[in-house]
């Protein structure tokens, strides 16, 4: 018998790289075959620009190259761009050695936080070692094997270093798992030393052939599933908690049927966020120290929790505080990781086979109607409390009635984002969803300046998928000065959007941290910060943005900024650049849920204040370890 002979084609660890980067096709929800890999973010230097560089440019009619200003924020940017796709496809990041590889760090524990795919692929010192130390090497004197790109290990969910072509043979199936695997999804990281890049290698053509990459819906274990039936079947008051997992798998829709067939309130996590329709009557709002206090009411008094796609982080549960002691945890999430935490009864699956598998084994089983209607009654009075928030009042806007303008004017194909500071408990809190999963709130990682890049990230990818919607990120000063260079990158490039930048001079929602648990302000509000300056110098956001090629436009009142929302909207769409929009804000007015969060109070002050808050401290633990000890 005559074998086969093996096809190859010689090309360098770059080439063959960017020609498999090419061959990888995505499934989206609605069945649309789209590149897996849509684009590249690239800033180069001497690390990546022969190599890969050269690459890139032989394929640049197939495969896009977006030039950044800030690695950091390019790699935002990709990380946005997964959100915004559902994590359906993958943003791909590259940078030079040394800092601009570090610089990539922050984004990869973003991603990793969040569970969002994103691929980065830093330049790396030589393989060879023979120019050694090369410029932005950083030698480490019993390890000559280590460079910077180290760091990236400890927030990727898959590192490799190639140093030799052939391995690539190897490693980029399990890229491509990790990037699409909803359990396993994350950050992969691939250095690449210069030297490695430029090598070349008979690869196999078959490494070349075209893949349609479909996420994988695993179903649950049928034992599994009988035990969680069993529990909610016991439940007099039960509540479902949706996350980012129901969104990924595209079961929104599916977990509201479910909620509907059994009578369950439904309740949304931080990655939740707009999953249910604001007016479900089923709907209670938010959960957590963000969220509503309509739902924290209701977690407070269920005695069985159904998580669905949730990692419940300590906003999410108040540091374990916002559910009864002796609550029952029913979790169903893709990640056995996820599923088994606090003695759950795991159900390890996608959340729309799991939950639609969970519905046939309840069958017709449903909540008391009482119970069930509690959702509307308390959700309604925490709409009048966010209405009352919203109510024109004199002095600065607050982040309530900011909020408040941007959601009355957004229709269902626009998208809304933030990261830090205050604005996460505004929109988390006081958003009503006009659009299924059309909110991206990073407060998984909490990044500051997150909000800029994920937004040119976002509306790169939801061009194409919302035409017709509108990109709208909201930031606080501090956010703003933290990395605003991804504002030029997205007006040079022609990608559109609005930002909202609310300036309250400082810092001010870790200013109202400290002084709740009985700090005195320092070093957050400009007023609190040592300066040489008797007349201390402020930001020009308006000079500052139109310098970076924005459309610009500066209110000082809510009434104005209806209008000039609406401007900037138009603007964004026509001119295909961002358009910014400032707004001087109240440092001191916030949208609270009533739930707790446990933060590190000092157990020896000299501040009596500080004592105090030790103590309360100290108190609502003996709520938290109940929980932890039921």
């Amino acid at each position: 018998m005559t074998t086969p002979k093996l096809t190859t084609v010689r090309l360098t660890t770059a080439q063959a790289l960017v020609r498999w980067l090419i061959a990888q096709r995505a499934e989206l929800l609605d069945g649309t075959k789209v590149p897996l890999f849509p684009g590249v973010f690239a800033i180069f230097g001497h690390g990546n620009v022969l190599g890969l560089g050269t690459a890139l440019e032989e394929r640049r009619a197939e495969l896009p190259v977006w030039r950044g200003h800030n690695e950091q924020g390019m790699a935002l940017a990709a990380v946005g761009y997964a959100k915004a796709t559902h994590r359906r496809q993958v943003g791909v990041a590259t940078s030079s050695v040394g800092p601009g590889a570090l610089n990539m760090v922050t984004a990869a524990g973003v991603a990793h936080a969040n569970r969002l795919p994103v691929l980065l692929l830093p330049g790396d010192t030589f393989a060879g070692r023979a120019p050694d130390p090369v410029l932005q090497q950083v030698e480490h004197f019993g390890d000559p094997t280590a460079t910077v790109n180290d760091a990236f290990r400890a927030v990727s969910r898959y590192f490799d270093r190639i140093t030799r072509p052939e391995q690539l043979i190897g490693t980029l199936p399990q890229v491509a798992r990790v990037l699409t695997d909803p359990a396993d999804c994350g950050p992969v990281t691939l250095a690449l030393p210069q030297d490695a890049q430029a090598e070349a290698y008979d690869f196999p053509e078959a490494l070349f052939e075209p893949t349609l990459h479909r996420v994988p819906r695993p179903r649950p274990d049928l034992r599994a599933l009988a035990d969680a039936a069993q529990v909610l079947r016991s439940a007099r008051r039960p509540l479902l908690v949706l996350g980012g997992g129901v969104r990924y798998s595209g079961a929104a829709s599916l977990a509201l049927d479910f909620a509907r067939r059994h009578g369950i309130p439904v309740t949304e996590t931080t990655a939740g966020r707009t999953l249910v329709p604001h007016n479900d009557p089923l709907h209670a709002g938010p959960l957590g120290v963000t969220g509503s206090s309509s739902a924290n009411r209701l977690a407070a008094e269920a005695d069985v929790v159904l998580a669905v796609g949730t990692r419940l982080q300590d906003f999410t549960t108040a540091s374990w505080t916002v559910f009864a002691p002796d609550v029952r945890l029913v979790a169903l999430n893709a990640a056995r990781f996820d599923a088994v935490k606090h003695g759950a009864v795991a159900v390890v699956a996608d959340a729309a086979e799991g939950l639609r598998e969970l519905g046939d084994a309840l069958a017709d089983w449903r909540a008391a109607e009482d119970w069930t209607s509690r959702a509307a009654t308390e959700r309604a009075r925490w709409d009048a409390h966010i209405d009352g928030l919203r109510a024109p009042t004199d002095g600065a806007a607050t982040y309530a009635q900011v909020v408040g303008i941007v959601n009355e004017a957004s229709g269902p194909d626009d998208y809304v984002l933030t990261a830090s500071g205050g604005l996460p408990g505004e929109l988390i809190g006081g958003w009503r969803a006009r659009g299924e999963s059309t909110m991206d709130v990073e407060y998984g990682f909490s990044c500051m300046g997150y909000e800029l890049a994920g937004a040119w990230g976002a509306a790169m990818a939801r061009a194409a998928t919302h035409p017709d919607g509108t990109v709208t990120t909201l930031l606080g000063d501090g956010s703003y000065l933290m990395l605003n260079s991804e504002l030029f990158s997205a007006a040079f490039a022609g990608h559109g959007f609005v930002a909202v930048v609310c300036d309250n001079d400082g810092y001010a929602v870790i200013d109202r941290l400290q002084r709740n648990q009985g700090g005195a302000g320092f070093n957050n509000m400009y007023a609190d910060c040592r300066s040489t300056h008797e007349q201390r110098p402020r930001t020009d956001f308006v000079g500052h943005a139109a310098a970076l090629g924005c459309a610009v436009f500066a209110v000082d009142s809510p009434t104005e900024l209806a209008e000039a929302y609406r401007r900037a909207r138009e603007v964004a769409r026509a001119e295909r650049r961002p358009a910014v929009v400032v707004i001087s804000t109240d440092p001191a007015s916030w949208t609270e849920a009533g739930a707790w969060w446990e933060v590190g109070v000092p157990e020896v002050s000299h501040r009596a204040e500080v004592a105090q808050a030790r103590r309360e401290l100290d108190e609502t633990k003996a709520t938290q370890l109940r929980y932890l000890s039921s």
